[in-house]
């Protein structure tokens, strides 16, 4: 019998999470660095240059299953563009697009579930959308991740804490979602166990919250004092950062829990940190 393979066509700190979930299974990803690569072989994963067009393809026509997380840019998305012809031929029994909960735009702090509408409020998010409908046209098995935001070791509130850069920012009525990533890496291992072509799941966990209750928690977590109040206005914010808190909604994850048996190991960012700050991270 053939191992499955799996591919990762970009492999990150998602994909990197689900590839160590996958113990007996060969996985590839793509990458552009040479060091990068030295860190996947030394992880189990075996590199494939994404410069080299001809070893990808290769690759999509070995896979079993791919997960995409190359993000959309200003023509469209960069992976079909090149690749679209292979993957088409490959039929793989399963692919994996991961989005973003920002398809949804700002629903002022309300609830939203994969039935309502997609209205995206910044280009990064319309990206995302005409993404979705792109890899859906492809008549690909493809289920849509949209994932709130991501934190993990190495990725988190403490590491800012640490570092002396969090900002306690506030915002009257002003919530996130938020998903661990080891929930995100199971969200797609269970998919796998039960595709459902066509389908979109949001990957958040059960609590969303204000980010200056998050900081507030991380801070006493660590032992450091809790940085003082910020107003929105007068936070030091980059661009990028600006147009997250121009949104405000909270996700709902039932979704992912009755399609897919789900359950979060961190349903809320105070089981994560924890889980964090006791491995030392």
């Amino acid at each position: 019998m053939t191992q499955p393979l799996v591919l990762m066509l970009g492999h990150g700190y998602s994909a990197a999470a689900l590839a160590a979930r996958l113990g007996g299974t060969r996985v590839l990803g793509t990458t552009r660095s040479a060091e990068r690569a030295a860190a996947m072989r030394a992880a189990g994963v075996e590199p494939v240059d994404w410069a080299d067009a001809g070893a990808v393809d290769r690759a999509i026509a070995a896979a079993s299953a791919i997960l995409v997380s190359v993000p959309p840019d200003a023509e469209g998305d960069p992976v079909l563009r090149r690749h679209g012809a292979a993957l088409v031929a490959a039929r793989p029994g399963w692919v994996g697009y991961l989005s973003t909960t920002g398809v949804y735009g700002d629903r002022s702090g309300g609830w939203v579930d994969e039935t309502d509408a997609l209205t995206p409020a910044g280009e990064r998010a319309r990206r995302r959308v005409a993404a979705e409908a792109a890899w859906s046209a492809t008549g690909l098995p493809v289920q849509a991740f949209r994932l709130a935001g991501i934190y993990g070791p190495g990725r988190s509130v403490l590491d800012k804490l640490r570092d002396g850069t969090a900002q306690r920012v506030v915002r009257a009525g002003q919530v996130f979602s938020r998903i661990h990533v080891d929930d995100v890496a199971a969200t797609l291992a269970a998919s796998m166990t039960r595709p459902a072509p066509g389908q979109a799941y949001n990957v958040a966990d059960d609590e969303p919250a204000p980010p200056a209750d998050v900081v507030a928690f991380g801070a006493r977590l660590l032992g450091l004092p809790v940085p003082p109040e910020v107003p929105f206005e007068a936070a030091d914010l980059s661009p990028m950062a600006r147009s997250f808190w121009a949104e405000s909604k909270r996700v709902s994850n039932r979704r992912i829990r009755e399609d897919l048996g789900v359950a979060l190991a961190f349903p809320d960012y105070r089981a994560g940190l924890r889980a964090i700050a006791a491995a030392g991270g």
